[in-house]
């Protein structure tokens, strides 16, 4: 399975998200649609952009009752995104709902994997928000292993916690990790960071950058670089 990077476009406009995109004249990148674009546009930017030919992270973090989310999943699949996501913390009857609801009836899905817990997150504020006392290691552990177990494809998680993850759930359970910063770069509001390069030595599958390539003063470049310390190729 080839590694590859995963362009956070966090973008409020349909104009913005393709003045970016039109920068790029070569390969297209994968892309990741969160809530802030999705809930500006709605599904018709996921369509277009696919239309553009690049693949498409649906990053909407599904949180609910095991039949809302089955329903809205079913909805996701016909957008023919290649991967979308929901929180481990919703438990194991929620993520096989979610798998009944995603697999359309010929048997295709798109990739479904689990946030374990966002790399915004601390042990600190774990603890006092969340009232979860475990290492933060440990819960992160749990939750993919019961993703797995629940029958998903894989989780986001710290690139920190990518070999881990590997470890425990196997070599094909993939692992998606955002908290990706160049080693001159500002980590925002990010606590758990990695460099691409990093991240690629222990085990990241795919890494999710955004500010450092959205807001450099040239977007492909920095993509370029991304993709030359993570995957060993140049992004023509």
């Amino acid at each position: 399975m080839g590694k590859d990077v995963i362009v956070a476009c966090d973008f409020s406009s349909a104009e913005a998200t393709f003045a970016f995109l039109d920068k790029f004249t070569g390969r297209k990148p994968f892309v990741k649609i969160g809530m802030e674009l999705y809930y500006a546009e709605g599904p018709s930017i996921v369509r277009e952009i696919k239309a553009r030919g690049h693949k498409i992270f649906l990053d909407l973090k599904l949180h609910d009752i095991p039949n809302t989310v089955k329903k809205a999943m079913a909805v996701l699949s016909n957008l023919d995104v290649d991967i979308c996501n929901l929180h481990a913390s919703g438990t194991t009857a929620m993520m096989k709902a979610a798998l009944e609801g995603l697999t359309r009836p010929d048997g295709t899905r798109p990739l479904l994997i689990a946030v374990t817990q966002l790399t915004s997150t601390d042990q600190e504020a774990m603890e006092k928000d969340l009232m979860i006392h475990a290492p933060i290691d440990q819960v992160v552990m749990h939750y993919a292993e019961t993703a797995k177990n629940a029958g998903l494809d894989g989780v986001v998680c710290s690139p920190l916690e990518a070999g881990k993850v590997h470890g425990l759930c196997g070599e094909n359970f993939l692992t998606v990790t955002p908290g990706v910063r160049f080693a001159d770069g500002d980590i925002g509001d990010q606590k758990r960071v990695m460099t691409p390069a990093a991240a690629k030595e222990i085990g990241s599958d795919y890494i999710v950058v955004g500010r450092p390539i959205t807001a450099a003063a040239d977007p492909v470049a920095a993509y370029a670089r991304c993709v030359s310390e993570f995957c060993d190729e140049v992004a023509l």
